[in-house]
C-alpha cells in the first residue's frame, strides 16, 4: 500500500480534522441548532420546513466561520503536502463545510497556497459526504480513474465517500473507538506519520 501512495498524485483530503486540528465542538453546535445529540447536522437541518432550515443554515454558517478562524494545522500537515507538492502531486478537498469557509481555514494553516481554490468543494459545490459526487467531479476535472487517487479523512463519511467512489483510502486519528477496517486501506495516527511513511 505505501509503495501505491509514494505513486500516487492525486489526493484528496477532508478539511476539519484532517489537515486542521478538531476545533469544532459539534455537541456546542448542535444545542445552538436545537438539534439532538448525535445527530447528522446537515441532514437533521435538510428535514425541517423551509423557514426553519433557513434560519439554522444561517446560524450553523455564523458558526463555521468563527471555527474558520480559529484553524490551526495538524501535525505534520505542511511538511506532508510539501512533500507530495515536490512529487508533482495535485489536491483537492472535499468539506461538508461551505468553500468560502473552507479557504478560511487553509489560509489560517497556511495551506492555501496548495489548492487551487476550483479542487475545494464544501457542500454548496456537491451533495455532502458520504455521497461520492464531489468525488467523482474531482476525478473528471484531472481526467483521471478513481484508481489513480486517494481520499484521506479522519471520519466514517471520508472513508465511504471514498471507497463509493473507488478510491484508496487513508484514515488518520488516533483515537480510540474509532476505526473503520472494512473501509480503510491505510490507518495512521497522524499527518506527521503519513509523512514519515512515505518519506522513507
Amino acid at each position: 500500500m505505501i509503495t501505491q501512495l509514494r505513486n500516487t498524485r492525486h489526493w484528496v483530503f477532508d478539511l476539519d480534522g484532517t489537515l486542521t486540528r478538531p476545533v469544532h465542538d459539534f455537541a456546542h453546535i448542535r444545542s445552538e441548532l436545537s438539534l439532538p445529540e448525535n445527530a447528522d447536522i446537515l441532514s437533521a437541518i435538510a428535514a425541517k420546513p423551509v423557514a426553519e432550515r433557513k434560519r439554522l443554515n444561517e446560524r450553523l454558517d455564523e458558526l463555521e466561520y468563527f471555527y474558520a478562524g480559529q484553524a490551526e494545522a495538524a501535525e505534520g500537515v505542511l511538511n506532508l503536502l510539501e512533500l507530495l507538492a515536490e512529487r508533482g502531486c495535485q489536491f483537492g478537498i472535499l468539506t461538508r463545510n461551505k468553500k468560502d469557509v473552507a479557504l478560511i481555514s487553509l489560509k489560517a494553516i497556511g495551506a492555501q497556497g496548495y489548492f487551487l481554490p476550483e479542487a475545494v468543494l464544501g457542500r454548496d459545490e456537491a451533495l455532502a459526504k458520504p455521497d461520492p459526487q464531489g468525488l467523482h467531479m474531482l476525478l473528471d476535472m484531472w481526467r483521471i480513474s478513481s484508481g489513480q487517487s486517494v481520499m484521506v479523512g479522519d471520519f466514517r463519511y471520508d472513508l465511504e465517500v471514498g471507497r463509493a467512489a473507488g478510491m484508496a483510502t487513508i484514515h488518520v486519528d488516533d483515537r480510540s473507538g474509532r476505526d473503520w477496517p472494512e473501509l480503510t486501506d491505510l490507518k495512521v495516527r497522524s499527518m506527521a506519520q503519513l509523512h514519515e511513511l512515505l518519506n522513507s
